[in-house]
């Protein structure tokens, strides 16, 4: 297969310690003509030393191997030679929780593939992970930063008469490649008399939203949860859509779960949640566009502002990749645009302004 004259070319460094695998990945990648395999690596130590020396665009990175394991590879390589990374994965809740802290210490994405069916588990994640080679390599890498304590926002004085109360009802908050990374920041910046409800949809397959929700759940002061049938959406409790299932909150203030087919190939979806957030509780709605490939979110955050609500943008500089954004952006629904470590105190700023004007009304 010809490349086009016209498509960038991705240089992709393959890390694996499995020699069936790496010859897979080293023989059906390049299959897509913008991807090119440049090199690989049998251990997290040789993919560390072909990092320095090929720079690839994108390195794909497994988890289990000897000498140096995938969390210690890509510490190294986000140190000395930040490049955009794609973990693979098991499809294990061991798997999970090592892919959650990969996606913590800098990776950019991950793919699961199946613990059984051998090669041929690979070869059916292959059209996956070229899509996710493409969308690393447009994604913003840096050097990892010593890790700092949240930045809570300071509860502001309220009106008169109106001690703490939050006017809107709910904040709905979409993010897909980045994201856990973000979530991890917006979500520590909260206060933890937070008023309002949040509701989450993070693109992820099955199984790994319950482990990014576990360790959000652990590290910050609000209450961060996978949704269940029936979760109640109350003040200051964070519900994340499991992967797998799009997410709606009904007008008795209740999750409701279903398998309705993808929009904007992908199942849970922003716009699914955003629609029904709008539907119910309408200009009390805020919602919040953060970093991601695509135009999920677009069509959501239209409704929103349709219906009296509003809606934040993270701002390009700080989105890993900024596509979902972008799109709301362009679509004209956007009423803040803000750097990933103000999004909360946008937010916070929006309800306390929205309670300053029922006061004055």
């Amino acid at each position: 297969m010809e490349r086009p004259d016209t498509a960038p070319v991705i240089r992709v460094l393959v890390v694996d310690d499995s020699a069936t695998i790496r010859a897979v990945l080293c023989r059906e990648l390049p299959k897509d003509p913008e991807i090119e395999v440049i090199g690989y690596a049998r251990d997290g130590l040789d993919g560390v030393e072909k990092a320095l020396a090929l720079k690839p665009d994108v390195i794909t990175l497994d988890i289990e191997m000897p000498r140096l394991n995938g969390h210690e590879a890509l510490v190294r390589i986000m140190d000395e030679c930040p490049t955009p990374v794609v973990m693979v994965s098991s499809l294990t809740r061991a798997g999970a929780d090592a892919t959650i802290s990969a996606l913590e210490l800098g990776a950019v994405d991950f793919i699961a593939k199946p613990v059984h069916g051998g090669i041929a588990s690979v070869h059916g994640v292959i059209d996956e992970l070229r899509e996710k080679i493409k969308g690393a390599s447009h994604a913003r890498v840096r050097r990892r930063h010593p890790d700092t304590a949240p930045r809570p926002v300071p509860v502001a004085a309220a009106p008169a008469g109106l001690g703490l109360q939050w006017l809107p009802k709910v904040v709905v908050i979409g993010s897909s490649t980045g994201g856990p990374q973000s979530l991890r920041t917006v979500l520590t910046s909260f206060p933890a008399d937070t008023g309002v409800p949040i509701l989450i949809v993070q693109h992820m397959p099955p199984g790994f939203t319950r482990a990014l929700a576990d360790r959000l759940n652990e590290i910050g002061p609000l209450k961060v949860a996978e949704a269940r049938p029936g979760s109640k959406v109350e003040a200051g409790m964070a519900l994340m859509a499991p992967g797998g299932f799009h997410m709606v909150v009904n007008r008795h203030g209740e999750v409701e779960l279903s398998q309705a087919p993808s929009e904007c190939g992908v199942r849970p979806a922003v716009n699914v949640l955003m629609e029904s957030a709008a539907a119910v509780y309408g200009a009390a709605t805020i919602g919040v566009v953060m970093t991601g490939m695509g135009h999920d979110g677009t069509r959501g955050a239209g409704l929103i502002k349709a219906a009296g609500g509003q809606v934040v943008a993270q701002d390009e500089a700080t989105c890993i990749v900024y596509g979902m954004p972008r799109s709301v952006a362009d679509a004209g629904f956007v009423d803040r645009v803000a750097p990933l470590e103000d999004i909360a105190e946008t937010v916070v700023r929006m309800c306390r302004g929205r309670a300053r004007q029922e006061a004055s009304a």
